[in-house]
């Protein structure tokens, strides 16, 4: 099973780059974040048409998340299960082929101390007690997405200048851990220990040529699933060329 995760900031944007991509790589699930339209303005038919099926929790203008997969999704939940009050649409969850997957785009949080900083820490305090609610780690669970944090200065290839920005500091990596504790594994960390490999660069200041990045898209794993993963990876080259997102995919791959 390949499993890929990517915040395409805006699917009707990077449609073209997502369908060739589909065509080239053919993940079993693709975990979309940032889709910027409603669910009845999502493209299903160019998925569709390649085997794929859509389930997609989507929002006018902002945010948005989906789970595409070759097999059928069943168990389908949206935001934080009944009750949730959120207007913004960051979470969906879905069981295929024995696997629960999870899609987040977790809050920027723009700048610390603001009240949407404030609004990042309470959705993830919020993340975690769900997950640790409503979710079993004794079986194969993966939380997949754009986390919007760089868990160690080894994310990050400028450290110090990323220090106090809401994507590296203390109290959102803090966070972070405590949902990793729960019981996920970074994938990425277990075929890669030196610095990255990135996954998000600014479109601004040319960071990309520079090679200014972070590792901030994440695929966690339950130890029941994590000890089957053979590989993982960043495919930097959707980074490049006309109308790139500004992230580029994360995969992980399980036997």
């Amino acid at each position: 099973m390949v499993v890929a995760t990517w915040n395409v900031n805006s699917i009707k944007a990077r449609y073209d780059r997502a369908m060739a991509w589909l065509d080239k790589v053919s993940p079993d699930v693709l975990c979309l974040q940032e889709l910027k339209m409603t669910d009845e303005a999502f493209p299903r038919d160019g998925f569709e048409q390649r085997g794929y099926h859509c389930s997609v929790y989507g929002q006018k203008t902002w945010n948005g998340v989906a789970i595409i997969s070759k097999n059928p999704a069943t168990n389908i939940r949206y935001g934080f299960g009944p009750g949730d009050d959120d207007p913004q649409s960051r979470l969906i969850a879905a069981d295929i082929d024995g696997v629960t997957i999870l899609s987040a785009y977790f809050p920027n949080g723009k700048t610390v101390g603001s009240d949407k900083w404030d609004y990042k820490m309470m959705w993830m305090n919020k993340l975690r007690d769900y997950l640790f609610s409503d979710y079993s780690f004794s079986g194969p669970l993966l939380l997949c997405g754009d986390f919007n944090i760089a868990p160690t200065d080894d994310d990050v290839a400028l450290p110090e200048k990323w220090k106090d920005s809401v994507l590296c500091f203390e109290q959102g990596r803090v966070a972070l851990e405590k949902i990793r504790s729960l019981g996920f594994v970074d994938t990425m960390r277990l075929h890669h220990g030196e610095q990255g490999p990135f996954s998000w660069w600014d479109y601004r200041r040319l960071a990309f040529p520079k090679g200014d990045g972070l590792r901030i898209d994440h695929i966690y794993a339950s130890e029941a699933i994590a000890d089957r993963c053979t590989d993982a990876y960043v495919d930097r080259d959707e980074r490049k060329g006309e109308k790139p997102s500004d992230h580029a995919p994360v995969l992980a791959v399980f036997d």
